[in-house]
């Protein structure tokens, strides 16, 4: 991710923060289940502790963008242990979509072509670390 990217990144994460998490939480999941309706078998806990525990893993990476030698070892870990709820490295791009779906829709009139470019590097920095991890942990 370019500088410029990473400041994008984080200058938004401020604004979808001050969105009510339930709203965030709803509006990904339900595109998310909409996209693969398979994925509703991977939850065994309530979507409301989902919602909070997608903000805070985002939050978590976000915010150390500019230190990516600390997000890396934790979003290994995240990724092994999705292993065992069976995410499958295709699961991501599902993800991946409901994700960047979910941003341009609750930033609105804030979401233009530059974002989703920053946005879908920064997801695809998260995916490619997971996957790479996902098959290591098999």
């Amino acid at each position: 991710m370019t500088p410029r990217q990473i400041q994008l990144v984080k200058n938004s994460w401020k604004l979808v923060r001050e969105i009510n998490p339930q709203l965030v939480g709803d509006v990904f999941y339900s595109r998310l289940f909409l996209e693969m309706p398979a994925a509703k078998h991977m939850f065994k806990t309530p979507l409301t502790q989902q919602y909070a525990k997608l903000l805070d893993m985002l939050h978590a990476v976000v915010t150390r963008l500019d230190r990516l030698d600390e997000v890396t070892a934790d979003v290994r870990q995240l990724a092994i242990r999705h292993v065992a709820y069976g995410v499958k490295p295709v699961h991501y791009q599902y993800v991946g979509n409901a994700l960047l779906w979910t941003l341009s829709q609750t930033l609105g009139k804030d979401w233009n072509d530059e974002l989703h470019d920053a946005w879908q590097s920064c997801y695809t920095l998260l995916s490619d670390t997971m996957i790479a991890a996902t098959g290591e942990a098999e």
